[in-house]
């Protein structure tokens, strides 16, 4: 049977201990097919650490001096494109979870996680998918008050549409105007919500509850 490929990390967190712990626990759990090829506490050195070692993968804990964890993870995104990042806290916030990311982490684990809990997301992770906590996940698709977006009976009626996946065309239909109106009020629409894609319009209208009206 061939041999496994070894996954190859950088750990950028300011904890000695954790990270020693990850040098030493992460081979013996995973039967040697984890191991940390560089740390850093700094994380402005972070990008550069990245760009040098060449990693599979990045843990970047968020919690740490600025300019911190989740400038970190931006800075890693600029520099090495490719770079799979993984962010990691030991706190219970979802704030800085979702701003990691924006900011260009494919993934968010719990500084509390065992790590013969990590191989599975890490694996998952290198190959293309998201991973989240489930409580995590929660809290990024519970509801909020719907009055955070002011927009009129009009503007609210054409977001709904665009979160139910209508089409330009069936959008003017429906609204008796002009396909060439629609997309003016479309990018109209963008603007006012600051997001720059339907995907990301029809998020929002999720996240407020505008489809549940």
């Amino acid at each position: 049977m061939p041999d496994r490929p070894t996954i190859r990390i950088v750990v950028v967190d300011d904890h000695p201990l954790f990270v020693r712990g990850l040098e030493l626990l992460l081979p013996a759990a995973t039967d040697k097919r984890v191991e940390v090829v560089g740390s850093t506490g700094d994380a402005s050195a972070a990008a550069s650490l990245v760009s040098r070692t060449h990693p599979d993968l990045t843990l970047v804990d968020l919690h740490m001096p600025p300019p911190g964890g989740v400038r970190a993870v931006a800075a890693i995104r600029r520099t090495t494109p490719r770079m799979r990042i993984v962010a990691m806290s030991g706190g219970d916030d979802p704030a800085p979870a979702l701003e990691a990311l924006r900011s260009g982490a494919e993934g968010y684990l719990p500084k509390s996680s065992e790590p013969e809990e990590l191989l599975p997301p890490l694996l998952a992770i290198l190959d293309g998918w998201a991973v989240l906590p489930s409580e995590l996940l929660r809290a990024l698709l519970r509801p909020t008050r719907a009055v955070a977006i002011d927009l009129d009976s009009e503007e609210r009626r054409l977001l709904r549409a665009l979160a139910t996946g209508r089409s330009t065309v069936e959008i003017a239909e429906e609204l008796h105007v002009s396909e060439r109106t629609v997309k003016r009020m479309i990018a109209a629409l963008l603007r006012r919500l600051r997001v720059s894609s339907r995907a990301e319009a029809a998020a929002l209208a999720g996240q407020v509850g505008l489809l549940g009206e």
